[in-house]
């Protein structure tokens, strides 16, 4: 049996999403998701799922939705970042079945100065749910880790109930994640708030559980945004172990792998890190600067081998009249851009054991 007997090909939510992390648990195996920021992305992240028989998350972070609206719009107050939030995760849900794949329509990091822009998709959710039965995007972020731990354990749950309704998952951040990205830098935060402990996760699953158990939780095990040199980021997966064991523990469980962990940072990481956290029961892993410099790459490549067709609109090495259209072509460069995406998703699906599982 296969994850297509469990749950269908297109955009899911609610029980279904719990299904896939269930089977992601039992299988061993995590879904990567991958920050987009045009049609263009999109479509090499769900062409690349389709490739290896995959189930994928799209994820839209503040800065990358407010880009799907149009840098000609105004972001006062959220609102372009709302409109292309809304808009991308209407675009997936035109597209994703035509694809055979499973697909999740997520929302990342949205620190505190950025709930209005959360508020805009939760209202949106209400209002798709209304004539849908279902909420508009399968989940969401709430990044508070910069906060005290108990307003951020309580800003969470004033949104769950909100969401728990809808059947939207809400993943949530505690301790915090290095690096910089999306306009939010930690940089400079001290080590030990890189590092989460069992006790809190502990605190949130119970917390959590009482409103429903459609959450997830990216724990801090040393994680940080973006790629470094080899040695220059610590990162511990084994911790995610401990904090399973130390829940198990308190439920009196049987489940050796009772929470939903989300793995940030995952861009640069070894594969034997990834492997430790899927061990330890990562269902999702954020990947962006990866396939950031994959697109980047099949655009460069492109210019590189045929540069002398694109200094003009005519004249090349074929003659002075000959047309250069078929190189400067945006449908011809943007593909060129797509095909190295596609294989920097396919290489992250492999990593995370998630081939063929439809």
């Amino acid at each position: 049996m296969g994850l297509l007997d469990i749950v269908p090909a297109g955009v899911i939510t609610g029980d279904n999403v719990r299904k896939l992390f269930k089977y992601a648990h039992e299988k061993g195996f995590a879904i990567p998701a991958i920050n987009c920021t045009s049609t263009s992305t999109v479509n090499a992240a769900l062409e690349a799922a389709r490739k290896n028989g995959s189930p994928i998350i799209i994820q839209f972070s503040n800065g990358g939705a407010a880009f799907v609206a149009g840098k000609g719009i105004d972001n006062k107050n959220q609102e372009a970042s709302i409109l292309g939030a809304i808009s991308g995760a209407q675009y997936v849900r035109s597209i994703a079945k035509a694809y055979g794949i499973p697909v999740l329509v997520h929302s990342d990091h949205c620190a505190k100065k950025l709930l209005p822009w959360f508020d805009g998709m939760i209202a949106a959710d209400e209002e798709y749910f209304k004539a849908h039965g279902e909420p508009l995007f399968s989940s969401h972020m709430l990044d508070l880790s910069e906060e005290p731990i108990e307003e951020n354990i309580e800003t969470c749950l004033k949104y769950l109930k909100r969401m728990a309704p809808m059947k939207c998952l809400l993943e949530m951040e505690i301790g915090i994640t290095g690096g910089e990205e999306d306009g939010v830098d930690n940089s400079d935060v001290d080590n030990s708030a890189l590092y989460t402990q069992p006790e809190e996760i502990w605190e949130i699953y119970n917390r959590f559980s009482e409103v429903t158990d459609l959450f997830s939780i990216a724990a801090a095990f040393g994680n940080v945004h973006g790629v470094y040199a080899p040695g220059n980021v610590k990162l511990h997966p084994e911790l995610l172990g401990k904090h399973q064991a130390y829940v198990k523990e308190q439920l009196k469980s049987d489940n050796d792998k009772p929470v939903f962990f989300v793995f940030h940072g995952g861009s640069g990481s070894t594969p034997q890190e990834i492997s430790t956290a899927l061990n330890f029961g990562v269902v999702k892993m954020n990947i962006d600067t990866d396939t950031q410099w994959a697109y980047w790459k099949g655009l460069r490549d492109f210019y590189e081998k045929n540069k002398d067709y694109l200094q003009s609109q005519v004249g090349n090495p074929e003659g002075p009249e000959k047309p250069n259209k078929k190189f400067y072509d945006p449908r011809v460069f943007i593909r060129a851009a797509e095909a190295t995406m596609i294989d920097r998703i396919v290489l992250a699906l492999d990593e995370l054991n998630n081939k063929n599982v439809l």
